[in-house]
């Protein structure tokens, strides 16, 4: 597919002394498209059509200059990696590339987001230490902003970690502040995961609290 972004037409003809500025939204339209063909791919399970379909539309949006748009299809992208366990690739894409350009542009939800997933592929990863850090830094910036979502992901997250690390008063800490403010928020879509967490704590763990 050629190219064509924001380029400018100027007229050489002697005596015409016109400048035509030509806008093209190319870029950015192919980008929504590769887009919503990698988002049908991703959910018929088509994995590896989804990253061909993300990279390109992340390389579309990042040539027409749509940061914010380029942001959200590089964490998709590596959100296909990290299904497909590549978590090597999963982690680079959102550490080096999607994690630079929230910073660059500004943006704090991007930048948790990235947090967030960066949480996620460490933990799948067995890197236990990093994911510990990357959703503590989701966490605080999820309250500096006021995301109740967001912060008990990251407090969610953090009990994951504990769990694999055997820390199980700890974690189930974690799992009842996290159902406390699920409560308060009436943020449902939480019951379930903090009863899947639950059910990896050892009874006798549970019963002390």
């Amino acid at each position: 597919m050629t190219q064509t972004g924001t380029f400018l037409s100027q007229d050489s003809q002697p005596g015409n002394g016109a400048v035509n500025i030509v806008v093209s939204n190319l870029d950015e339209n192919d980008g929504d498209d590769y887009f919503a063909e990698a988002e049908k791919n991703e959910r018929r399970g088509d994995l590896n059509d989804a990253i061909t379909l993300f990279g390109k539309a992340a390389f579309e949006y990042n040539s027409a200059k749509k940061f914010s748009q380029y942001g959200s299809a590089l964490l998709r992208l590596a959100n296909v990696h990290y299904l497909l366990a590549h978590y090597s690739e999963a982690e680079q894409v959102t550490l080096n590339v999607a994690l630079k350009n929230y910073a660059k542009i500004g943006s704090r939800a991007g930048q948790m987001e990235s947090y967030g997933q960066l949480g996620k592929i460490y933990l799948a990863a067995n890197k236990l230490t990093q994911s510990l850090w990357f959703y503590t830094q989701q966490g605080i910036l999820a309250q500096q902003m006021g995301n109740n979502n967001a912060y008990i992901d990251s407090i969610l997250g953090l009990a994951q970690v504990k769990i694999r690390k055997k820390e199980y008063t700890l974690a189930a800490r974690d799992l009842n502040r996290a159902e406390l403010l699920a409560k308060s928020s009436s943020l449902a879509r939480f019951k379930g995961q903090i009863k899947e967490a639950r059910a990896q704590i050892p009874a006798k763990v549970m019963a002390k609290k």
